[in-house]
């Protein structure tokens, strides 16, 4: 009785969640005039926002294998940090990474205006995605970038260093790397990619886990291997 008790709060929490996003949009007056390409907008917004929750996923993904990896004692460590910087990143590229990274007030290096979402209509989706499914996909992606350095300094940072590296990751590193990307900006209009039409990289990997990777090698070299972990000779030793 439990189980299907459970069974119908989860799909009414569904039906309610899915009857919100269409009623945000102002696309639902009277004046809309094709209702196919409004049904068209409302499932690529659907699409887009379930492929955001499916990185999401990838912080406790990241969180079990950093925890795997190292001594039981850091694992509370890892976990506060995994949830840390997803908390400290959204608000970081809500304030000012995502201007950066997408804002089209700057130039070839840096983006500008739009500033905590400001002047975007965050729920209209008759034109494509809407502002506020594109910032939730481009955040869990920022927070990422962020929770791949993580693992490469497990055990050896404190916590407030961490934070204060997950909100310079998300609020200025990644942003630029965005910008100069899929941002328009240097790497993707002034150079010439011949027969394509700019630089494209539809899943991230060189624009998320690249930053990312290259953040933790500049970690990892920074902090040196864990203490006790190579003896006097150069040869590792196993930490249980």
């Amino acid at each position: 009785m439990e189980e299907i008790v459970k069974r119908k709060l989860l799909t009414g929490t569904g039906i309610v969640g899915v009857s919100l996003l269409l009623a945000a949009s102002p696309a639902l007056a009277e004046d809309a005039t094709d209702p196919s390409v409004y049904l068209q907008a409302v499932m690529d917004n659907l699409w887009v926002f379930i492929a955001g929750i499916l990185v999401f996923f990838m912080q406790a993904g990241f969180a079990l294998v950093e925890a795997g990896l190292t001594r039981s004692k850091n694992v509370a460590n890892i976990m506060a940090k995994n949830i840390a910087d997803m908390c400290i990143g959204v608000l970081m590229f809500y304030a000012i990474g995502y201007a950066f990274a997408y804002g089209d007030g700057g130039g070839w290096f840096i983006g500008g205006n739009s500033y905590f979402l400001s002047g975007s209509s965050l729920f209209e989706i008759t034109d494509g995605l809407s502002g506020a499914t594109n910032f939730f996909f481009q955040v869990v992606f920022a927070a990422t970038a962020v929770t791949i350095a993580s693992g490469a300094m497990a055990g050896r940072t404190k916590f407030s260093a961490y934070l204060l590296f997950s909100a310079l990751m998300t609020a200025f590193i990644y942003p630029i790397v965005v910008h100069w990307t899929w941002g328009g900006g240097l790497i993707a209009k002034y150079i010439n990619w011949g027969d394509a039409i700019s630089y494209s990289d539809f899943a991230g990997s060189g624009i998320v886990h690249l930053t990312g990777g290259v953040a933790a090698l500049m970690g990892a070299i920074a902090l040196g291997p864990r203490i006790g972990k190579y003896g006097p000779d150069g040869k590792p030793r196993a930490i249980p």
